[in-house]
C-alpha cells in the first residue's frame, strides 16, 4: 500500500495564500510558461443539434421522459453548431484560444454503435476538424461524452461487458478517419459522473438507479478505455492519448468525525475508482467487496495503460456525510458555513483545484495534466450596453486560474487550462436554464453575443498572464 499524501486544511490555506480574490486585487500579473495551452471545451449533444442526421442517443430517450429536464427541452437544436461551427470557431480564435476539446457523437458516425458507419457524420467531423486547423486551433477529440447510441443501450449499454470491444472498434474508426490531422485523443469525459449519476442515482441518462448498474458501468468504462488506448497505440502515428476525469476532493461534511467513513467511501467511488486502476493497476480496497466477479483475471492489466496526459475537470469539492441508506453508505452533506455558491448551488472553492492537482503530483507520479474543464453557472445580467456583465464569472475564473499558477509553483506538471465553456448550451438536466458560457446564445435566434467574461478571458489567453 502506498502512503497517500493528505493535505490538511491549514496546508491548503498556506499553499493557496498566493491567490487573490478577483482580478482587481492583483498587483502584478501572474505569468504562465511559454507554450501553456489556453482552450475551451464542449460536447456533441450539448451544442451540435441533430444536423442532417443523427441516430438517437440515450440522452434523446431520457429527455423524452416528462420531468427529467428542468425546462422540458432537449438537444435536437442545442446551439446548432452542426451548421454554425465556423462562426463558433471564429469566436474561439478571436479569444486567442489555441485548443478546442470537442466530442464525437458516437450515434452520428455509427448509428447502431458498431459495424456500419454513416458517411454524413464522418464528413461533418472532417469539416469541423479542418476548419479548426485552418484557424490555427488544435483539435482535441473526445470519443465519449455520455451520448451512448440508444441501439447499444438496448443491448445492455455499459452494463454489458461486450461494450468494451464496441468502444475500441469505434475509437479505431475515428482514429483512422481523423488521425492524419488530430494528435490529441481523449477516451472518456467524466466516467464517474456517467456511472454514478446516470447508473447509480438515475438522475442522468440512461436513468438507472442501482448500485450494481453503477459498478458495472464503472468497470466496463475502465475496461473500454484500456482496450481503446491499446488499439489506438497499435495504429502507430503520433497520437497523444489520454482521458478526462472529474476529480473533486472529498471532505467529511461539517468536519465531523462521524462523516469521515462516508467521505472516504465517496472518494473511493468518485475519484480513486478511475485513478487507481489506470495508474496503479488496482481498485481501492473499499470497493473490492462490491465488485464481485465483475473484474476478471486480466482486466486490470488491460486497464492500466500508459497515457500521455490526464485531463482534470474541476468545479468544487464534495462534502459528504455518512448515510447507511446512501448509494455506497454516504450522501451529500452541508457545505461549509459561509460558502459562496454559483447560481446552481455549487460551492466556489478554488483552493480545491490546487488540492486535487497536488494529490496527482504526490500520489500518481505527477503526470502531465491539463485542466480540461472549469467554469461556473451564473445568471445573465445585461448591462446598459446590451452585453452580459458577468463579473462573478470573471472572479470565479480568475481565482481558479490563480490556483493553476500556484500549482505550477508547486511543481505540478500542468500544461494548460480549458474553460467550460464557449457557448451557453444544453446543460443536461438543467436544460437551457444554467448558463456556463462565455458567449450568450439567444434561444429564439441562436445569435451569439460575447459576454464580459469572453473579453476578459481573451485577455488572459492573448497575454499568457493573469
Amino acid at each position: 500500500m502506498r502512503r497517500r499524501h493528505v493535505l490538511q486544511a491549514g496546508a491548503v490555506a498556506a499553499l493557496a495564500s498566493g491567490m487573490r480574490t478577483g482580478p482587481s486585487a492583483a498587483a502584478e500579473p501572474l505569468r504562465f510558461p511559454a507554450g501553456f495551452v489556453w482552450g475551451t471545451a464542449s460536447s456533441a449533444y450539448q451544442v451540435e443539434g441533430r444536423g442532417d442526421s443523427r441516430a438517437d442517443c440515450i440522452w434523446d430517450s431520457f429527455a423524452r421522459i416528462p420531468g427529467k429536464i428542468r425546462d422540458g427541452s432537449n438537444g435536437d437544436v442545442a446551439c446548432d453548431e452542426f451548421h454554425r461551427y465556423r462562426e463558433d470557431i471564429a469566436l474561439i480564435g478571436r479569444a486567442g484560444l489555441k485548443a478546442y476539446r470537442y466530442s464525437i457523437s458516437w450515434p452520428r458516425v455509427m448509428p447502431e454503435g458498431s459495424g456500419r458507419t454513416d458517411s454524413r457524420g464522418l464528413d461533418y467531423y472532417d469539416r469541423l476538424t479542418d476548419a479548426l486547423l485552418e484557424a490555427g486551433i488544435e483539435a482535441w477529440v473526445c470519443l465519449y461524452h455520455w451520448d451512448l447510441p440508444q441501439a447499444l443501450q438496448e443491448r445492455g449499454g455499459w452494463g454489458n461487458r461486450d461494450i468494451a470491444d464496441r468502444f475500441a472498434e469505434y475509437a479505431v474508426v475515428m482514429a483512422r478517419r481523423l488521425g492524419d490531422r488530430v494528435t490529441r485523443w481523449v477516451m472518456f469525459n467524466e466516467p464517474s459522473v456517467h456511472a454514478i449519476i446516470g447508473h447509480g442515482l438515475g438522475e442522468h441518462a440512461p436513468g438507472i438507479a442501482t448500485r450494481e448498474a453503477m459498478l458495472a458501468a464503472m468497470h466496463h468504462q475502465n475496461l473500454a478505455q484500456g482496450r481503446a488506448l491499446t488499439a489506438l497505440r497499435g495504429l502507430g502515428g503520433h497520437h497523444r492519448l489520454g482521458t478526462v476525469l472529474s476529480l473533486q476532493p472529498v471532505k467529511p461534511a461539517e468536519g465531523l468525525p462521524a462523516n469521515i467513513p462516508g467521505a472516504e467511501m465517496w472518494d473511493a467511488v468518485w475519484n480513486r475508482a478511475y485513478l487507481d486502476p489506470l495508474f496503479h493497476g488496482r481498485y481501492p480496497d473499499r470497493l473490492l467487496p462490491m465488485l464481485g466477479d465483475l473484474v476478471r483475471p486480466d482486466d486490470l492489466a488491460v486497464i492500466r495503460q500508459r497515457t500521455d496526459f490526464l485531463g482534470v475537470n474541476y468545479y468544487s469539492r464534495m462534502h459528504q456525510k455518512t448515510d447507511p441508506n446512501g448509494l455506497v453508505g454516504s450522501n451529500w452533506g452541508a457545505l461549509p458555513r459561509g460558502s459562496e455558491t454559483t447560481d446552481i448551488g455549487w460551492a466556489i472553492e478554488p483552493d480545491g483545484l490546487l488540492e486535487m492537482l497536488l494529490d496527482l503530483r504526490d500520489n500518481y507520479g505527477n503526470p502531465v495534466v491539463y485542466v480540461t474543464e472549469n467554469g461556473a453557472a451564473f445568471r445573465d445580467v445585461v448591462g446598459p450596453s446590451g452585453r452580459v456583465e458577468d463579473e462573478r464569472r470573471i472572479a470565479f475564473l480568475h481565482d481558479h486560474i490563480a490556483a493553476c499558477r500556484r500549482a505550477l509553483d508547486e511543481k505540478v506538471n500542468l500544461r494548460g487550462y480549458f474553460v467550460w465553456t464557449i457557448l451557453d448550451n444544453f446543460e443536461w438536466t438543467y436544460g437551457y436554464t444554467a448558463h456556463f458560457g462565455l458567449v450568450q446564445v439567444d434561444r429564439s435566434t441562436l445569435k451569439r453575443t460575447p459576454k464580459a467574461s469572453y473579453e476578459w478571458f481573451a485577455g488572459v489567453a492573448h497575454t499568457n498572464a493573469l
